[in-house]
């Protein structure tokens, strides 16, 4: 921690005699959506499937791509330790439907992994994909906390660095992310909070987000099923594998953490996209999820 770093926050904890919380969403029947459907999905990940489309991802770059509902993404590190930052949105809705990291942290954690969604934001709140394999499931808690795939922090960004460094830096995810929604009619605007792929984060004792170097190592994926059609988006962090982490890249640092080049630590990425070879027998008892049918009017009278 820099010696400049201020926190409202106090590490010792305090005893009130308060009952133990438990998890504020949960399912409410035998029949509830955040009951994973193990079956299916594991009939998914292990189902014969093809090849349909292979993205290679430069260091410090973006990529934006299609993909149908019913085939299988994976991205991985071909090279070795690389964060990645993801969004997604539902191909049909003009940008308007996307990934909801928020509501996806409640439903599930503030870090995810297999048989986890990823859900929409309002007024659709629909699965938009369901992860179904992860190399890296069995890291973490790690002795600071830190597990990977979060949805506890979102994309670096110009604005931010600019904030907290005074240097214009174009190398940032959320540049990347903007600059490759474009193909597809994408605005700024549009960038939404992601899910950090490859990436260690956690909360430290004074409830400030932290991040770790990447624990992936080459050959590590991450696979999920679109349960939607989707147009998807990730950055090669500029960051790269965060061991060299620091804001205003290149500038002057009192403390002289902010003057090193991160481009030695970054490494490409990976994205192939997959069909099913038999989707009529696998998909058989699947429906791709509708938004949440809402008849109210939130209380509006007229």
């Amino acid at each position: 921690m820099s010696s400049l770093t201020f926190t409202s926050q106090r590490s010792e904890r305090k005893s009130y005699g308060l009952p133990k919380p438990v998890p504020a969403y949960f399912p409410t029947s035998k029949k509830s959506i955040l009951i994973p459907n193990f079956e299916l999905y594991d009939a998914i990940k292990q189902a014969p499937r093809g090849l349909v489309a292979t993205h290679e991802v430069p260091i410090r770059s973006g990529k934006a791509w299609k993909a149908s509902k019913g085939s299988i993404v994976r991205i991985s590190t071909p090279e070795g330790p690389q964060v990645c930052d993801f969004n997604c949105w539902e191909a049909n809705s003009g940008f308007k439907e996307h990934m909801w990291a928020s509501r996806t942290r409640q439903l599930h954690s503030s870090h995810v992994s297999v048989y986890d969604k990823l859900w929409s934001n309002l007024p659709y709140l629909r699965p938009l994909v369901t992860i179904i394999d992860d190399t890296l499931a069995d890291y973490g808690p790690d002795e600071h906390g830190g597990r990977v795939y979060d949805l506890l922090g979102t994309r670096c960004d110009p604005y931010v660095d600019k904030l907290l460094s005074g240097e214009d830096v174009d190398f940032h995810c959320h540049s990347n992310l903007y600059r490759a929604i474009r193909e597809f009619g994408g605005e700024e605007e549009n960038v939404h909070d992601v899910l950090n792929i490859f990436q260690s984060t956690g909360l430290n004792e004074h409830g400030q987000y932290f991040m770790e170097t990447c624990p992936a190592k080459a050959g590590d994926y991450f696979e999920f099923f679109c349960e939607v059609d989707l147009i998807c988006a990730i950055s090669a962090c500029p960051g790269g594998d965060l061991s060299n982490w620091g804001w205003g890249e290149g500038a002057e640092d009192p403390e002289g953490r902010n003057a090193g080049d991160m481009t030695s630590v970054c490494r490409p990425l990976k994205v192939e996209v997959f069909e099913l070879n038999d989707s009529a027998t696998v998909l058989a008892k699947w429906k791709s999820p509708e938004p949440v049918k809402y008849k109210g009017n939130h209380g509006i009278t007229k």
